[in-house]
Order: structure tokens, then sequence, then C-alpha cells
């Protein structure tokens, strides 16, 4: 188990659609192995293989809130088959995307067809933080950052803000 590099925006690979998992073997295994060793390191709750810079479709994500109890899950090739109307609005905050935080606004409900970390075909129906939690990394999946979602203005300076602690961290 290995801890990976985060990409942070800006980054052209955040913005690639990720490819199919054609199957899950080792391989995938060891890859959401790490993703979630990464994801805890870093005090996150969701990651999608393309933050570590592998464009796949995978998404690993843990939303327990009991210290020390671990409910990891696993999600490759996921797809949403139904959106609640309704939505829900969650702050958000993403790895990639570091110190920002902005109310969003998602359906409050869905459901996902994905396969499991054995290759098993599951259906999730998700509410609360978990719905918002996979539409968030699913978003990932397509090159689609939270930040997206915000006005212009928003979005642009927060991602000035970004790329000046990028050029500052790049001469130390």
């Amino acid at each position: 188990m290995t801890v990976k590099t985060i990409i942070t925006e800006p980054n052209k690979l955040l913005r690639q659609v990720s490819k199919s998992v054609d199957h899950v073997g080792k391989d995938e295994q060891k890859l959401m192995d790490d993703m979630l060793d990464t994801m805890y390191d870093a005090n996150g709750i969701g990651l999608a293989a393309i933050q570590i810079g592998i464009p796949k479709r995978i998404i690993v994500m843990d939303i327990s809130k009991k210290e020390g109890e671990k409910e990891p899950r696993y999600f490759v090739n996921p797809v949403i088959k139904n959106k609640d109307p309704s939505k829900a609005t969650y702050e958000e905050g993403c790895l990639s995307v570091p110190n920002q935080f902005a109310e969003i606004d998602r359906p409050s409900k869905c459901d996902v067809e994905y396969l499991d970390y054995n290759g098993e075909k599951q259906l999730l129906k998700a509410d609360g933080l978990l719905a918002t939690c996979i539409q968030h990394e699913m978003d990932h999946l397509e090159g689609i950052l939270f930040i997206d979602y915000l006005s212009k203005l928003k979005k642009s300076m927060i991602i000035k803000k970004l790329s000046k602690l990028k050029s500052n961290t790049a001469i130390l």
C-alpha cells in the first residue's frame, strides 16, 4: 500500500475524461488500496483515480464518522441510473482544490450501478452525504471539479489562488 501524490488544480489531467475498466483484477485492487491509503492520509472522504494521475473510472470513499471505524467503499465504472429531482446543498471541498470550499446543490438521492472491489455488479441507493460524495467523485471521471458549478468570478479567484500557491511552492 502506497500513498500517492494528489494532483491539484490547475492541471490538465484533472480535466481529462477517465476510461472504463475492462475487468477488476489484482492491479485494479492494488490501485484501489493505494487510493484509499492516499485519501486517508489526506483526511479526505472520497478520491477518484484521475486525482492521482490515473485516468480510470475508479472511485474510493469512506464517509464514516466514527473515530477508528473505517467503512471503505469501492466503485469501478460507476453509472448514475436515477437522480432525485429534489436538491440538497452541502459545503464541498476537494483534495485537488486544497483549502477551498463552497456550497453546491446536487440531487438529494441517486441510484448508482457499479462494480465493487471484487468486480461484482452492485446497485446502491444513495442519499444525503453519500449521494453528494458519489456525484462529486463521479464528476472527476468526466473532468469536472466542484468549482465548475460556481460563478465565473468565484471560480477564477480560486484558480488564481491555487496557481499562486503552486508557483510559490515551486520556488521553495
